[in-house]
């Protein structure tokens, strides 16, 4: 198991000042089965009037705050201190054929309800022909769940370029696959679709990935990012199998989770409204996953 501790920074600055601003954000890792969370706090800069801490739909914590105060700056400070293990499945389920993974065709199959949900298209993972034809070459009948996922998974990766500069946030699955480019969070949508066309229920994940210095390198405090993969569902039971397309791998203990829903949509690290007469706004993200040994 290893132990990180995770520090997420978000500011804005604006100019002219804000008069009302309403806020939503996903940023407290969840306590699973292979993570556990000993130590969170997240704090809002200037203080809130209003600030609620919940658990949303989907199992996340979801905190909402409001601040009426006139401001021309806003932060939002979160830092947790998370333990992760590799995630451990079910070899039985994992051989299982894809099709079983269809939980609007198997609804007898236990926690097939559960599943249903994220097995049926989403705003941000709109079913694409191209998307569909190019799941279907991993997809082959009676090819088990975890190979066809993997596959899938291992195809993106070689077929799709990482560039930060092919899409932005409101790209869409067949922006991305007309591309064949994009970041994390348009392969996690490329894996949705193409999954959920053909019945399969997967989930988006949103969280933090541990990375590396290169040889010879000091770690630069700050230069981390928030991270996007998915996660397929194993039919007949209640796990999920996490795949990352951008970085060819199943999850393992390098992967801290912070939340997960239909699409990104459903698990922005931060998102509100504002009123302000300001025409122009900066938006600086910081984000450090450091090992504590």
């Amino acid at each position: 198991m290893k132990h990180y501790r995770v520090w997420h920074r978000t500011a804005y600055a604006y100019s002219k000042p804000v008069q009302d601003s309403v806020g939503l954000f996903h940023l407290v890792p969840r306590s699973l089965g292979w993570q556990q969370v000993t130590a969170s706090d997240v704090t809002v800069s200037p203080q809130p009037g209003d600030m609620s801490v919940s658990v949303d739909y989907f199992g996340n914590s979801s905190t909402y705050f409001h601040l009426t105060d006139s401001h021309a700056e806003l932060s939002i400070e979160a830092s947790s201190d998370v333990r992760v293990d590799v995630p451990v499945y079910d070899p039985e389920a994992l051989a299982r054929p894809w099709e079983d993974a269809r939980p609007l065709e198997h609804p007898e199959l236990a926690h097939a309800w559960h599943a249903t949900e994220y097995a049926l298209e989403s705003a941000r993972a709109r079913h694409d022909p191209a998307a569909t034809a190019y799941a279907a070459e991993s997809l082959t009948p009676g090819r088990p769940i975890g190979e066809a996922v993997t596959d899938l998974m291992q195809r993106i990766h070689r077929d799709f370029a990482y560039d930060k500069t092919a899409t932005t946030v409101t790209s869409t699955v067949a922006d991305a696959m007309r591309k064949r480019a994009g970041v994390c969070q348009d392969f996690a949508h490329v894996a949705l679709a193409a999954l959920r066309a053909h019945g399969v229920a997967a989930r988006y994940v949103s969280g933090y990935l541990a990375t590396q210095p290169p040889p010879g390198k000091q770690r630069v405090f700050g230069a981390d990012a928030s991270h996007a993969w998915l996660a397929v569902w194993l039919p007949g039971t209640d796990q999920w199998l996490a795949i990352d397309p951008t970085n060819d791998q199943w999850a393992n203990d390098r992967y801290v989770t912070v939340a997960w829903g239909r699409d990104y949509g459903d698990v922005s690290p931060v998102k509100g409204i504002i009123f302000t007469k300001a025409k122009k706004s900066t938006l600086r993200v910081q984000v450090d996953v450091a090992p504590v040994d």
